[in-house]
């Protein structure tokens, strides 16, 4: 798909020039410590901190799903905390992932991405422990990202 570039790397550390936001999804029980996260947590401890933080204090702000939230991590990188699953278990339900919640989230994301002037970094966000396909969710992001300029870079980890 045009417009999305595709590259075999570590998406914690993105080496293009200008501001970047790496983007993935989280779920909404405030659940971290599997997957890409771990990653996060091992270059910053903030974005880890805050959707801790932003879970708790949830009856009083707009965590949930299709949420997203930014931390600043360097003067040039911010993490964004999209919300696009629900629970982490595979159930009678189905997967985890639940795509209409990724779509709300990548668009409060390209919001943030047009008003940084930031290109975006990201694993096959709700592919891996969240169960969805990526058939499904990368014309979501060709829809909300690219549709409106912003450079976006997927990584596939190893070599």
């Amino acid at each position: 798909m045009s417009g999305i570039t595709y590259v075999r790397g570590d998406a914690t550390v993105p080496s293009v020039k200008g501001v970047k936001v790496i983007a993935h999804v989280c779920n909404d029980i405030g659940g971290w410590g599997k997957g890409f996260v771990l990653a996060l947590s091992r270059r910053w401890p903030e974005p880890e901190a805050a959707y801790r933080a932003w879970h708790r204090g949830r009856s009083g702000n707009d965590f949930g799903l299709g949420a997203a939230q930014f931390v600043q991590v360097e003067p040039y990188v911010w993490v964004a905390n999209l919300v696009g699953q629900r629970g982490i278990r595979t159930g009678s339900k189905g997967v985890p992932v639940r795509y209409e919640a990724i779509d709300a989230a990548l668009g409060r994301l390209a919001d943030k991405a047009v008003e940084l002037g930031a290109s975006v970094h990201l694993p096959r966000i709700g592919c891996g422990l969240a169960g969805g396909k990526w058939s499904r969710v990368e014309p979501l992001i060709a829809e909300r990202l690219v549709r409106r300029g912003i450079a976006v870079t997927v990584y596939d980890h190893g070599d």
